[in-house]
């Protein structure tokens, strides 16, 4: 009878999950990702921050060719800040890589939006954008449009990365 609660405390401490420690790697999971819908709002401060947000673009579009169902995805981005003065046509000379980038993204099924007002407000006329844009009247009845379409709201926040060698100069205690 001793052996009955003895031989049951073993099978549940069996039976208990091993709890990880911190010497412990983490793992990889490849999950595959459905069909998305996502719009990204981009109001930037300067053009050269909006042209860093397309970096988000990228890596996104990259995920989902890489481990996307094949289902259909929907990315729009919705534009309204400085960053607008990089996408019009007459200051290709000040951002020249710009419109490569947005082509190759528009080609891969990204969908720019742009806001009329925000344009307006910068001096420019709906026109002077490239033609990968559509001009929409106003940023945020276009992103509320999106939303109740089931569309995800994103915006990139925008931090360099710091490498593990960076960090170790700033943390000396960081084990290399």
């Amino acid at each position: 009878m001793k052996f009955i609660p003895l031989a049951l405390a073993l099978a549940l401490l069996a039976a208990t999950p091993v709890l990880a420690g911190p010497q412990d790697p983490s793992r990889f999971d490849p999950i595959r990702y459905s069909g998305q819908k996502a719009v990204y709002h981009f109001n930037f401060a300067t053009p050269e921050q909006g042209m860093h947000a397309l970096k988000y673009l990228r890596n996104h579009v990259k995920v989902l060719s890489e481990f996307g169902d094949g289902k259909p995805q929907h990315i729009a981005v919705v534009t309204q800040g400085n960053e607008l003065h990089a996408f019009a046509r007459e200051n290709a000379a000040a951002f020249p890589e710009v419109y490569n980038e947005l082509k190759e993204l528009k080609e891969q099924g990204v969908d720019f939006r742009l806001c009329r007002n925000a344009a307006r407000t910068r001096g420019y006329k709906p026109e002077s954008f490239y033609d990968v844009f559509t001009v929409v009247p106003a940023a945020v009845a276009e992103i509320t449009r999106l939303q109740n379409e089931g569309y995800g709201y994103i915006h990139p926040e925008l931090s360099p990365p710091v490498t593990r060698d960076e960090m170790a100069k700033q943390r000396p205690e960081l084990s290399m």
